[in-house]
């Protein structure tokens, strides 16, 4: 029996933005092997259409959703057609979010309130939907994916990023504290350097070539290589899972230990 056998998982960001396995599409996969029906939600319909696919192909249950987290509407749509298919919402997993690079001096307006409209309004959007039918049960989790820039400085220039990942952990203990008398637990995963498609969209700028990056993030590790999208997501279904029915507003690092040590970080 799976460890989140019978539930329902809403998972925002469950595509990939490019061939391989990112967080959110593998937590999406994970979730539905460990015995959850799972909805899979992403701002491009084809991504959550492939992720629901190889859920289906798998023998297990998946709806698909095409939803832009910075829409409320079409983020409430995408909690009543979970709740019209599978009847409630037990894990509300938040994946979206997105790394603008430069300071405050080059980080343009219009970008700057882009990162806070992604990568903060996603969990507020989606948790001011969710909530009224968690409240109504009396049960449900969330499941914030932060990261490790939200806590130490990485080394890359993206200003906008630390501040919002920041602002997502404290959401998170507050979404914690405040409902967690009412069967309601909230917890941040904080990834470290983790090897998934979106690094090779929106970080490899900052070194020659890519594979001077890979090199330089498997550095930054304590165990000489990057973590996988699998590492994330089975912390995830961890934290989602009856086992940490007694942990709330945690924010953990899932890092290989990179938080712990005093390391060089980012770009060379």
């Amino acid at each position: 029996m799976g460890r989140v056998e019978g539930k329902v998982a809403l998972v925002f960001g469950a595509g990939s933005s490019g061939p391989g396995w990112s967080n959110g599409k593998a937590a999406a996969v994970t979730y539905a092997r460990e015995g959850a029906a799972v909805v899979a939600v992403d701002r491009v319909a084809d991504a959550a259409d492939e992720t629901a696919a190889i859920i289906r192909g798998e023998g297990y249950q998946a709806l698909a959703v095409a939803a832009d987290v910075t829409d409320f509407a079409a983020v409430a749509r995408a909690v009543e057609q979970t709740v019209e298919t599978f009847g409630r919402v037990d894990i509300l997993h938040n994946n979206v979010g997105i790394t603008e690079m430069g300071g405050p001096i080059d980080l343009e307006e219009e970008r700057w309130q882009r990162s806070l409209d992604i990568n903060l309004g996603s969990v507020y959007r989606t948790a001011k939907a969710v909530l009224p039918h968690m409240l109504k049960q009396r049960s449900g989790v969330i499941i914030n994916i932060s990261s490790l820039a939200s806590i130490r400085w990485a080394g890359y220039p993206y200003f906008a990023y630390y501040a919002s990942k920041a602002a997502v952990n404290q959401a998170t203990v507050a979404l914690a504290l405040q409902y967690a008398d009412q069967g309601i637990r909230a917890n941040a995963i904080l990834p470290g350097m983790i090897d998934t498609p979106l690094i090779y969209q929106q970080i490899s700028g900052q070194y020659k070539s890519v594979d001077e990056m890979v090199e330089a993030r498997n550095r930054m590790v304590p165990t000489g290589k990057m973590g996988t999208a699998w590492d994330i997501a089975h912390a995830a279904v961890f934290l989602a899972s009856d086992q940490a029915s007694f942990i709330n507003g945690v924010c953990l690092p899932v890092d290989g230990g990179q938080s712990c040590g005093l390391g060089s970080f980012g770009p060379k």
